[in-house]
């Protein structure tokens, strides 16, 4: 398949990506410190969807209530981000926006270091985190918007607001006591998935699928934003509502992975660019791609962050390690992307 764009995935394709975020799963699944053969995996699953099978008390407690809370959080990330920057990309009509292009990621991590340095429990670190990347978005769109102004304005702006939270994450770290809360607001930082559980999943889950939902209904729409004003007015779709739709999916499903798991790079910009390589530029092909690979890149790499040493590598740490040497081979051998 060229890089040509295309209307829609070949059956082939989407078959693909349809088993591709299962098989993962079922294989980390299997992988931890505790190996489990998939044949006991899928007794258990089985066991739960009603199969009488006999089930091991360990293995049960080891599959359901450590990796694949883990595991599912890890696959709605991933999905999350990825849609979140190929949304953005379309938005901003810019190969290298994010999903923190308008200061969301940062200021969700304000709101989880502040809570830290409060001492609030990890519900409190996930509202506030929640909290504060809706106010980076606000921020971020009354200084970027105006009469005249443009989306490069609001890039600009989310830049600017971006480097304030940031500024701010210092200060909480600088007066964060040594001993106890400044290491816990590091390592949140930097990314991890060991605090997943069933009741962090119940308040930022919702967002992101309904997220999901909303730009994979919207996505023949997405093709619209890249076009040039007057092209894409010819349309007959609202340009302002279609990118305030975008914009307050794209920022909930950020700020709902930040707050749950810490500030994760790499996964929404490199992601859709892999998906776009291969699949083409048409979000019918573009945005299902994304939400299949990112759930599966991410499924992976927080395998590896909890088996490669004995303590769990935080994972922007291993996403920059292999998405930065990935992304530069990917951009030398296709001499650049376009939207």
């Amino acid at each position: 398949m060229k890089r040509a764009e295309i209307g829609r995935l070949s059956a082939r394709a989407r078959l693909f990506l349809l088993i591709l975020p299962p098989l993962t799963a079922l294989a980390a699944l299997c992988v931890g410190r505790i190996p489990l053969a998939p044949v006991e995996v899928l007794r258990s699953v089985a066991a739960h969807l009603g199969a009488g099978y006999e089930l091991n008390a360990n293995t049960e407690q080891v599959l359901w209530s450590m990796r694949f809370p883990r595991i599912l959080l890890a696959l709605l990330t991933g999905a999350g981000l990825a849609v979140s920057g190929c949304a953005f990309q379309s938005l901003f009509s810019n190969p290298l926006a994010t999903p923190d292009t308008l200061g969301v990621a940062s200021g969700s991590c304000f709101g989880a270091a502040l809570a830290i340095l409060i001492g609030w429990g990890i519900l409190g670190v996930q509202a506030l985190a929640l909290v504060f990347g809706v106010v980076a978005l606000g921020l971020s769109w009354l200084a970027g918007r105006g009469r005249g102004r443009g989306m490069n304005t609001i890039i600009l702006a989310g830049i600017m607001i971006g480097s304030l939270f940031t500024a701010l994450v210092s200060l909480v770290k600088f007066v964060a006591d040594t001993e106890s809360q400044l290491p816990a607001i590091t390592y949140w930082l930097m990314g991890s998935l060991n605090s997943a559980s069933y009741t962090t999943l119940a308040m930022g889950a919702p967002l992101i699928l309904i997220g999901l939902v909303i730009v994979y209904l919207l996505r023949w729409r997405l093709n619209i934003l890249p076009l040039p004003e007057d092209e894409a007015r010819t349309s007959g779709v609202s340009l302002r509502g279609l990118r305030i739709v975008t914009i307050l999916c794209a920022t909930a499903m950020t700020a709902a992975c930040v707050s749950m798991c810490g500030q994760v790079g790499w996964v929404g910009l490199l992601v859709p660019h892999i998906c776009r390589m291969r699949f083409g530029s048409n979000h019918l092909s573009l945005v299902p791609a994304s939400v299949s690979l990112g759930a599966a890149f991410m499924v992976v790499v927080d395998t590896l962050a909890r088996t490669l040493t004995a303590a769990s590598i935080p994972i922007s740490v291993l996403t920059a390690i292999i998405g930065a040497p990935f992304f530069i081979l990917l951009l030398r051998r296709s001499g650049g992307w376009e939207l």
